[in-house]
C-alpha cells in the first residue's frame, strides 16, 4: 500500500506521521465498570444520582428521567463512582456502545451497567475519546470486540484492547471544539424531538380516551373487546439465520421490538424488510399480511415490550409473511378505520392491559386468547378520522425533525472522518529539520 509523505502505516491504518496509535489502557488512568447488579431496592426520590443506559445517548448525556440511590449505598460503593469528565460507555443492552462525557454537575455519582474510562489528561482529551468511540469506525471496533468476546456485552478487558489514534492534545481539543457546534445543533434537535414526542403522547392520551373531544363531536363511545374486532392467528416460524435479501418479505418479531415506528410499509420499507426464500404454498393465508392488519409480538424481555406492534401498510398486496413470535390481528368489522389503527393501541390503558395479561418470568408473553380479552373505547368513524388527522400532523412534524437530525448526524460523521484520520488538519504539524 502506497503511503503518502507525512503519513505512516499502523495497526489501525494510515495516520499522520506525528500521530500515535495506542491501546486505550495506555492513555487512561482508569478503565472500570460501574454497578453491575440490580440496585432497584436502593432507588429513592433524592440522594446520589444513578446513571442508567437511557441517560447515555450517542455522543451526549441526557439528564432527564434521573433516578437516585441512597447515600449509604453510594458510600459503600464509592470505588465505583464516576467523576466529571469521565467517559461513560454502555456495555450491555440495546444501546451498547453509546458513549458520553460525564458533565461536572454529576461528579462523583454512580452508574449502572456502564464502563467508566478516565483519560490521562496530558495525552487524551475526554471529548476527543468520546468522538472516537462514537464514530463509525469506533462503533465497528466495539462491535468487533464485543462479538469477538462472545459474551453479548463489552467488558473492561475488551475496552482495554480498543485502539485509538491520537494527535497532540492541542489538536485533539481543536477537533473536539470544531465538532462542538454540530453537537449543539444535534442536542437542540434531540430536545425538540423529545418535546414533540411528549406532545404526541399527551395528545393521544386525551384524544384516544375521549377525555378531550374535538369540536363538532359528542355522544358516548362504545367499549369493544378486541376479540369482537379482530380474528387472531399466529405467524410462520423461521429463525433469523434463515432470512436473507431474497424471497418473500418476512416480519420477524425482533424487527418490531427494534423499531420505533408503529407502521411498516411494504413499498417504502421494502429494502429494509428481511426476506424468506420460501414457497407461499407452505404459509397459511392467516399468516399473510394485508393492508390494515395489526401485528403484535407475543414475547418480550420486559413488560413494556409486550404491547409492541406494527400496523401493516400494503396497498399493493405484496406477499408479506408474519413471522416468529407474532400475533396477527385481522379486522372482522369496519369499526376501526385504517388511519385510527395506527394510534389506538398506544394508550396507557391498553399498555396496562397487556401488562396485566403478560405471563412469564425472564420473558413476558401474551397469548391469542388473552389479547382477545383486551378492551378499548371506539368512537364513530368520522371522529376517528379527525383524531388520526391531528396525530398524523404531529407525526409529519416529527419526521421532518428526525430527517434534519439524521442529516446533521451524517454531516458530523463526515467531519469526523476528515478530522480524525488526519485528512484535514486543524493544527499544522511542527516540521523538524535535521
Amino acid at each position: 500500500m502506497e503511503v503518502k509523505p507525512g503519513f505512516k502505516p499502523t495497526e489501525v491504518g494510515i495516520i499522520p506521521a506525528d500521530w500515535d496509535a495506542v491501546l486505550l489502557f495506555e492513555v487512561c488512568d482508569r478503565i472500570s465498570v460501574g454497578l453491575a447488579t440490580s440496585v432497584t431496592q436502593h432507588y429513592r426520590n433524592s440522594g446520589v444520582p444513578i446513571i442508567r443506559n437511557l441517560n447515555i445517548k450517542d455522543g451526549y448525556f441526557d439528564g432527564r428521567d434521573m433516578l437516585y440511590i441512597t447515600e449509604q449505598f453510594a458510600k459503600a460503593n464509592s470505588s465505583k463512582a464516576a467523576k466529571a469528565q469521565d467517559v461513560l460507555t454502555v456495555h450491555t443492552g440495546s444501546n451498547l456502545g453509546d458513549t458520553c462525557v460525564l458533565p461536572a454537575k454529576f461528579d462523583n455519582c454512580q452508574t449502572f451497567t456502564t464502563l467508566i474510562t478516565t483519560p490521562q489528561h496530558s495525552r487524551l482529551d475526554p471529548h476527543y475519546l468520546c468522538l472516537h468511540l462514537s464514530s463509525f469506525k469506533g462503533k465497528r471496533e466495539i462491535a468487533r470486540l464485543q462479538v469477538g468476546g462472545g459474551k453479548g456485552n463489552l467488558n473492561t478487558s475488551d475496552l482495554k484492547k480498543y485502539r485509538v489514534e491520537i494527535p497532540s492534545i492541542t489538536e485533539q481539543r481543536a477537533i473536539a471544539a470544531a465538532l462542538s457546534d454540530v453537537d449543539a445543533l444535534l442536542s437542540g434537535l434531540n430536545r425538540l424531538i423529545a418535546k414533540k414526542r411528549d406532545l404526541k403522547q399527551a395528545a393521544m392520551q386525551q384524544l384516544l380516551t375521549g377525555q378531550t373531544r374535538l369540536p363538532g363531536f359528542s355522544g358516548d363511545w362504545k367499549m369493544k373487546r378486541l376479540g369482537d374486532l379482530f380474528k387472531f392467528s399466529g405467524g410462520y416460524s423461521a429463525s433469523r439465520d434463515q432470512l436473507s435479501t431474497e424471497g418473500q418479505c418476512y416480519l420477524h418479531y425482533g424487527d418490531i421490538h427494534g423499531s420505533s415506528k408503529t407502521t411498516i410499509d411494504t413499498r417504502a420499507d421494502h429494502q429494509d424488510i428481511p426476506k424468506l426464500n420460501i414457497s407461499l404454498k407452505r404459509v397459511s393465508p392467516n399468516s399473510l399480511l394485508m393492508d390494515g392488519d395489526v401485528v403484535f409480538v407475543d414475547a418480550s424481555e420486559d413488560d413494556e415490550g409486550t404491547s409492541k406492534h406494527v400496523v401493516v401498510v400494503n396497498k399493493e398486496g405484496l406477499p408479506f409473511i408474519a413471522g416468529l413470535h407474532t400475533i396477527v390481528a385481522k379486522a372482522i368489522t369496519t369499526d376501526l378505520t385504517h388511519e385510527y389503527l395506527r394510534y389506538c393501541f398506544q394508550t396507557a390503558a391498553i399498555r396496562l392491559q397487556f401488562k396485566f395479561y403478560a405471563v412469564g418470568t425472564k420473558v413476558s408473553g401474551i397469548s391469542k386468547t388473552n389479547i382477545a380479552k383486551l378492551t378499548m373505547p371506539v368512537p364513530p368513524a368520522p371522529e376517528q378520522t379527525a383524531i388520526a388527522a391531528i396525530l398524523s400532523d404531529i407525526d409529519a412534524e416529527l419526521s421532518t425533525l428526525e430527517a434534519r437530525r439524521d442529516k446533521t448526524r451524517a454531516l458530523k460523521q463526515a467531519m469526523m472522518q476528515e478530522l480524525m484520520t488526519g485528512k484535514t488538519r486543524l493544527v499544522i504539524p511542527e516540521v523538524t529539520h535535521a
